[in-house]
């Protein structure tokens, strides 16, 4: 099942699900099958609005009488309506209430892991609504750390280690008081470092970069008397990012860590010597941003790069 089947494709294997040469149970799950050949790999939105269709003939085909099924339909719609680009409150909504239809029947009927995976995607629809204020952001971490209960570290890194950083994250935008806000960007920095401990470079590289990359920010951005060693703890952090980054590579994450620490580096600006540095990785990360038409960010660089020019 390929993501760039086109829509007569779709209509003429809903046709052959129509037929009578399997049963009930085996169309529905045909139908989530096919769902999630659109929905992992999706090459246009078009592939997104074909998943949210057959995960829907799946729903409605399951009447009452195949509550798991309707219950893994729902959560591949929910799924699929958080990934399509700029999905507004409506939809971010839809999905919200299709994971909470699903979830109890997933923990009646489900394993560990199936009930966890969509706590996961839950918290980040959560997380998703939180600006449009039709969510808590207390309520996304809880979904979070419900998951966490199952991704351990020792069992699930991967996932234990996207937990961590969505939690950082969410904590990073609780709304708190200005005098409070060294305490969210504590546990930001809290969370990133109790993952730190159980994953590392060797075992787990892209978790490792990704977690020492946002690691950086937190540190970066962190309000403290002590800005001048906290933008070093930053740089260090985004060093250890970068032993796994490179342009060969993972060449978006790479500038994306590299123009981090130029911002860091440009925080350092007493120092002539880390402002030739932050150029030069403005300059690289910029070239890597506009070769892959990430224009918005080669843009917000060309800005800082202006700003730079003028400490001479």
């Amino acid at each position: 099942m390929t993501a760039s089947i086109t829509d007569s494709g779709v209509k003429a294997a809903i046709a052959a699900i129509a037929s009578d040469s399997a049963t009930t149970a085996e169309k529905i799950q045909m139908l989530i099958e096919m769902g999630q050949g659109f929905q992992k790999k999706p090459k246009t939105a078009q592939d997104l609005r074909n998943a949210v269709n057959l995960y829907y003939r799946a729903e409605q085909m399951c009447g009452e009488d195949y509550p798991l099924l309707k219950a893994r339909a729902q959560v591949g719609m929910a799924g699929t309506l958080h990934s399509i680009p700029d999905a507004g409150s409506e939809l971010l909504q839809q999905a919200k209430v299709g994971y909470e239809e699903a979830i109890p029947v997933l923990q009646q009927l489900a394993s560990l892991t199936e009930v966890a995976e969509a706590q996961m995607n839950y918290g980040l629809v959560l997380q998703s609504l939180v600006p449009f204020n039709l969510a808590r952001i207390h309520d996304s971490i809880q979904a979070y750390h419900q998951a966490l209960e199952v991704f351990t570290w020792q069992d699930y890194p991967q996932e234990y280690a996207i937990l961590a950083n969505n939690i950082a994250i969410a904590y990073l935008s609780m709304p708190l008081a200005s005098e409070r806000e060294y305490l969210r960007q504590g546990l930001a920095v809290q969370s990133f470092e109790v993952a730190l401990k159980h994953i590392n470079l060797i075992d787990h590289p892209r978790e490792y970069a990704m977690l020492q990359n946002n690691l950086g920010n937190a540190w970066q951005y962190l309000v403290s008397s002590h800005p001048r060693e906290n933008n070093l703890r930053a740089i260090a952090a985004y060093d250890e990012a970068l032993k796994v980054r490179n342009p060969q590579d993972t060449p978006l994450e790479y500038a994306n860590t590299i123009s981090n620490k130029a911002n860091a580096l440009f925080n350092l600006a007493d120092n002539p010597e880390n402002l030739l540095q932050a150029r030069t990785y403005y300059q690289k990360a910029r070239a890597i941003f506009i070769q892959h038409q990430q224009m918005a960010q080669a843009e917000i660089i060309t800005q800082a790069l202006q700003e730079l020019a003028q400490y001479g």
